[in-house]
């Protein structure tokens, strides 16, 4: 399941990241968005959402957000 699919409020694990992407990859890196992180999904937006990863919120779009593979 991606973050796409995520229910608000409830926080799941990052399993792995979707992209072939090595900018994409370094970037959610960055932000503390990697394998075995914890993510919480603030609120769905139309063009993506707002997560919650480490200390930070962020809005991501649905691109972004489909790369996101979590489990929880």
């Amino acid at each position: 399941m991606n973050l796409t699919h995520a229910e608000e409020g409830k926080e799941y694990v990052v399993s792995r990241i979707d992209t072939d992407d090595e900018e994409l990859d370094a970037f959610l890196f960055s932000l503390g968005c990697y394998s075995g992180e914890p993510v919480t999904v603030i609120a769905h937006r139309k063009h993506g959402c707002v997560i919650a990863v480490k200390d930070g919120r962020y809005n991501i779009d649905t691109q972004l957000a489909q790369a996101i593979i979590i489990e929880g």
